[in-house]
Order: structure tokens, then C-alpha cells, then sequence
């Protein structure tokens, strides 16, 4: 069993030495490796989407460094935190003892010394496991292009998320340009997703049941009519995703394809994005040249491809599907009108 780890290291230079140090130990996936350290948002979004079981934190700036513990400490009080610097200073060790943090690694990463200081963590992990009120289980649908059936697989799982046990499901539409959700769900509720994006920052149990639209089990803002042009703040769309979070298991946002940059926000916030194509020549172009996209932006390791509308006599089957995408398609649906 792998013990998934996220690394923050402006030190190339040690990172390098330190991913190096893993892939020789083994038994470690690294689920992200960030240059930089994070905003606090984009560090809390990337623990939610992603869930370590222990971050390792480079301490080439203290003061920004100890920010971040805190950040994590408030947010996730059981996720493991260790440490590694070029050299073990005694002031620095006591600050991080008084912080809670007892890993402090630094070079040479002696194989036998880290593999015990993983062996603790890993332990730690699993009697303190990674615990925080909101929910992890954010779901994005990109279509490659318009008409791939992108709204009705995204509709028909998350209805299916919904009839799960003890599993309060949520459908965002952030497809602007359509409005197709309200008239396949037959909702006559004419607030929309817009309204709860303005009204996001200070959402409360009040308001949130005035806004949505229930069908069955499963809670869904829709976009109302169509309204080209219309988008949504960045800042908006986390503050909505956010109080989903607290209060739902399972979230599927459909988006555009257009990639807008509240699109491109919400897939930043996702556990999964499902990218949707069909088996035609120009929608997998489409979808490859999105996923492109997607592995610039750090992206990537999210994508998931889901083949939509496959027929018996189609032209291109599974395996030209894949290697005309460069990757696996993870599950395809047949072309069946009927059945929807």
C-alpha cells in the first residue's frame, strides 16, 4: 500500500534529491509537487481534491512555512506534516516541536533513516486519518465539444450518486450558454446558479433550499435560460464550492467546454474531471487538444476520458480511440437514444 504524499519545495534542488530519495525506497506516490508555496485557498483545495496522508514541506522561507502548518493544522488536523531543510538548526526544531511537528529530514537522505521516518508517518496516518468537514468528491464533465451527451452522462451520475445510501448528492449546471438542465429535469424554480453565486459568500441553511431544486435525492442549480456571455467570478465559484462541500458527499458541476476561467476554477477544485468525447475524428481532436491544455496547467493526473455514443458499425474502435488520445478511456456508453 502506497503512502500518498503531497511535496512543497521552493528548493528544487532538495526536492529533487528528496523525489529521488522516494523512487528509490518505493511504496510512495507523490499525488502533487508544488514549486511554489500555495495561496492558502489553493493549498486547502489541493488537500481536499487530492487527500495526502503527509505533506512534506520544504522550509526555505520560516515565516512562510509555519503559515502553512498553521493553514493545515486548523484545516486538517490529521494530516502528518513533515519537514526537510539543508540543515537541522536547534531554534528551528524547537519552534516546529512547540508546532506539533516531530519529522524533521534533512540531506543526505540516508535510506534506512527515511525509510523509518515514512514507517512513523505512515502509522500516524492511519490512527489520525486525514478528517475535514467537506467533502473531497468533486466532479467536473468537459465535454470535448457541443452534442457529445456531456449534460446526460453527468445528470444520470450524479442521480445515481444520489440513490447511494447516506450519500447527499449535488448537480451544478455551469453551462451557461445552453440552459438544457431545467428542461430536462422539468424544474420550475427560477433561481439559478447565478443567484447563488452572488449570494455565495454568505450562504447560510436559510437561503441554500430557496435556491436549489430538488429531484428526488439529489439537490441541482441550474443555469436558467440561455445567457451568452454571462460568467461567474472565480472567487464566487469557490465560495459556492466550498459550502457544497460541507453539506453534500458527492458534487458534479457540468461545464461548457469553452474553457472559461471559472471552468478552468472549478476544475482546479475537482477531484476527477471526466473529459467526454465521441468516437468521430473531430471530437478526439477536441479532447486531446483539451487535455494538452490541461497537462500546462498542472492538470493532468485528473483527467479521466469518457467515450460517449458508440455504435456497432462505428469507423474507429476502442484502441484507435486511445492511441489517437494518447491514453486510456476509462468508461464508454453506447449510442442509445431509446434508453435515455
Amino acid at each position: 500500500m502506497n503512502l500518498n504524499c503531497a511535496v512543497i519545495a521552493p528548493d528544487r534542488i532538495l526536492a529533487t534529491q528528496l523525489l529521488g530519495a522516494f523512487e528509490d525506497l518505493g511504496g510512495i506516490k507523490v499525488v502533487r509537487d508544488l514549486h511554489q508555496y500555495p495561496h492558502e485557498f489553493e493549498l486547502l483545495r489541493m488537500i481536499r481534491s487530492m487527500v495526502p496522508q503527509v505533506v512534506f514541506l520544504n522550509l526555505q522561507d520560516l515565516d512562510r512555512s509555519f503559515e502553512i502548518i498553521e493553514s493545515i493544522q486548523n484545516e486538517f488536523p490529521g494530516l502528518q506534516i513533515a519537514v526537510f531543510h539543508d540543515q537541522v538548526e536547534p531554534q528551528i526544531l524547537l519552534r516546529l516541536m512547540q508546532h506539533g511537528i516531530r519529522e524533521y529530514i534533512a540531506p543526505p537522505f540516508d535510506p534506512d533513516d527515511l525509510a523509518r521516518v515514512l514507517i512513523r508517518l505512515r502509522e500516524a496516518s492511519l490512527k489520525s486519518p486525514l478528517s475535514s468537514p467537506r467533502s473531497n468528491l468533486v466532479y467536473a464533465f468537459l465535454p470535448s465539444k457541443p452534442g457529445s451527451g456531456t449534460t446526460t452522462l453527468a445528470i444520470n451520475a450524479s442521480m445515481a450518486m444520489a440513490r447511494q445510501p447516506d450519500t447527499p448528492a449535488m448537480f451544478m449546471d455551469l453551462d451557461l450558454n445552453n440552459g438544457l438542465v431545467r428542461f430536462l429535469m422539468k424544474i420550475d424554480n427560477d433561481h439559478t446558479i447565478l443567484d447563488a453565486a452572488e449570494y455565495a459568500a454568505n450562504m447560510d441553511e436559510a437561503l441554500w433550499p430557496q435556491l436549489v431544486s430538488a429531484h428526488g435525492q439529489l439537490d441541482i442549480l441550474h443555469s436558467g435560460s440561455v445567457k451568452p456571455g454571462v460568467r461567474v467570478d472565480n472567487e464566487q465559484i469557490r465560495h459556492l464550492i466550498d459550502y457544497a462541500r460541507k453539506n453534500y458527499s458527492a458534487i458534479s458541476i457540468d461545464l461548457s467546454g469553452n474553457m472559461e476561467r471559472h471552468s478552468t476554477e472549478v476544475m482546479q477544485e475537482a477531484k476527477t474531471i471526466f473529459v467526454v468525447c465521441t468516437p468521430e475524428i473531430p471530437s478526439i481532436h477536441l479532447a486531446r487538444e483539451k487535455f494538452i491544455y490541461l497537462k500546462s496547467v498542472g492538470l493532468d493526473e485528473k483527467v479521466q476520458f469518457l467515450l460517449n455514443r458508440r455504435t456497432s458499425n462505428e469507423l474507429l474502435d476502442l484502441k484507435t480511440v486511445e492511441e489517437l488520445l494518447d491514453a486510456k478511456v476509462t468508461m464508454s456508453f453506447p449510442n442509445d437514444y431509446g434508453g435515455v
